[in-house]
Formats: structure tokens, sequence, C-alpha cells
């Protein structure tokens, strides 16, 4: 089955969390680092990509931080999986003539049907649909305002 990669799980943990926690001021990363305990290195390279794909807006400077780029209920969690997986090809990249001919004329299509199957299933779950789970489950910013500090679980 396709792994959920660090990277992946990284990036939907940053996503939601600025989601359930986003204010008057927008969500530091060291505020997510610290909540989620996802590593800085890591961090700071999903965020970029996730601005770069309008699912986060940043902004720099002391009082910055990082938004939703658009509205809960418009971002998919298969945004966010693709978004990490062309930053891991960027940086992993695979060799297209590994296998045998049984592998490529059999293994890998159903391996592709099965991930696009899952593809089509992660597009159909919003940001919006995983806060509420968050908020269900008592993790995230509560009524009056403060956070918790229970990492956000999935």
């Amino acid at each position: 089955m396709p792994r959920l990669s660090k990277k992946t799980m990284f990036a939907i943990e940053a996503v939601l969390d600025v989601a359930c926690h986003v204010g008057d001021h927008p969500v530091r990363s060291g505020d997510i680092t610290e909540r989620q305990r996802i590593p800085k290195r890591y961090l700071e390279q999903v965020l970029q990509h996730l601005v770069r794909a309008g699912i986060l807006s940043g902004k720099r400077g002391p009082r910055g931080g990082y938004r939703l780029g658009r509205e809960q209920q418009r971002i998919t969690l298969g945004e966010v999986v693709r978004v990490v997986r062309t930053l891991e090809a960027e940086t992993e990249p695979t060799d297209p003539s590994t296998g045998s001919p049984l592998a490529h004329e059999v293994v890998w299509p159903m391996w592709e049907k099965l991930r696009d199957d899952m593809m089509a299933q992660l597009d159909n779950i919003t940001i919006e649909d995983l806060c509420r789970r968050a908020r269900d489950k008592g993790l995230g910013r509560t009524a009056a305002g403060s956070t918790p500090p229970q990492r956000l679980a999935l």
C-alpha cells in the first residue's frame, strides 16, 4: 500500500495546525514545531512548498507566520499530499528502469491504480473535515482560544 512518509505527515499536521490555531495573527512556524514536534529542518521546507502551492500564505517579519491560502473547505488532503510528492520527487528521484517486465506490466500498473484510488478518496477529505475531527477529540484551539498541549492526531 502507498506509504505515508514523514514529510507527508508533517505537511498535513502543519496545515491542520495553522487551520486550528490561526486567529488575529498568523501562526508562527516555531509554534507549529513546538505543538506538533516537527523538526524545524523538515517544517521550513514543507511550509515553503505549501505556500508556493497556495495552500498556505506566509508573512515575513516579527509578527509574521502562516495562514491558510483559502477557506478550509476548499483545501483537500489530496492537494497537500501532492505537494509533498512533488517535493519528494525533486529530492528523491526514482529509477524507472528498476524491475522486471513483470513488474512493469503487472505490478506497477496495479500499484498506480491503487494510488489513484487513494488520491481520489483524499480529494474528498477537506481540511475543514479534519479540523472538525480534531475539535471532536478535544485537540486544537479551545473555546477560550488557548492551545492545549496535546498534539493534533488524525
